[in-house]
């Protein structure tokens, strides 16, 4: 099953050079995705009913031309078949010619929100999204594992508010680009708009705790790291170019 959703880009949703941001890109494709979920009856409407919670693992986007304020845009996404414990789906992004303009993909796992256990994915689980079989956007699905580098150029603190915090009570998804931001250099961050964004999220950021994120430039590409103060947990690794 392929859902279509039509969405227009608000000023909220736009930055450098009229374009919109990465952040409202992924915010597109979350919501479709969660339109899609509340039709599989696994929602957030369905939480309190079910005690289930889909919990995001990696984002992988690359965005061909960037749109500019006010102008239309066609969502595409369809899951694909579950692999074990994890859940996939892919995104298409059309100008209203018909044009592609950005694709995605992203992991999921499926949690028990009060045991806090990740659960199998079985079949009629799976059924529910009518999976896709052979639609893919990347001829390469597989995420690779970003690696962190041995050393950062600038470190940054971050203290997490309540504007941060989502339905599931930590920071939500999309905040980590925002936290990624503030770690660039200032001349990087001024004039490049990154087509191309990975993020790996590894341990939940909740609310109050201070975290710190660290840039470094590897083989053209801009890494962030988001640790927690001490350094002990790694919480997300970004990477933008």
């Amino acid at each position: 099953m392929v859902l279509e959703q039509e969405y227009t880009v608000k000023l909220s949703e736009i930055g450098k050079r009229n374009k919109v941001t990465n952040k409202s890109i992924l915010g597109y494709l979350e919501d479709i995705g969660g339109i899609h979920s509340n039709m599989a009856k696994l929602g957030v409407h369905d939480r309190d009913a079910n005690n289930l919670g889909w919990i995001l693992l990696e984002w992988k986007l690359e965005v061909i031309k960037r749109p500019n304020c006010h102008e239309k845009v066609k969502v595409k996404t369809w899951s694909k078949p579950a692999r074990r414990c994890y859940a996939y789906r892919d995104f298409e992004i059309y100008d209203m010619d018909g044009n592609i303009i950005a694709k995605a993909i992203s992991k999921w796992v499926l949690m028990d929100i009060a045991k806090r256990k990740i659960l199998k994915i079985e079949g009629e689980i799976s059924e529910r999204y009518e999976p896709e079989l052979n639609k893919t956007v990347f001829d390469n699905e597989e995420f690779e594992k970003i690696e962190e580098p041995e050393s950062f150029e600038i470190e940054t603190e971050y203290k997490v508010k309540r504007a941060d915090i989502d339905v599931n009570n930590h920071m939500h998804n999309l905040n980590y680009i925002d936290v990624a931001i503030e770690a660039l250099p200032e001349e990087i961050y001024k004039n490049q708009l990154f087509d191309n964004i990975r993020i790996s999220y590894k341990k939940e950021i909740k609310l109050g705790e201070i975290i710190k994120s660290q840039y470094a430039k590897v083989n053209d590409k801009h890494i962030i790291t988001i640790k927690s103060k001490d350094g002990e947990k790694l919480h997300s690794i970004i990477e933008l170019y």
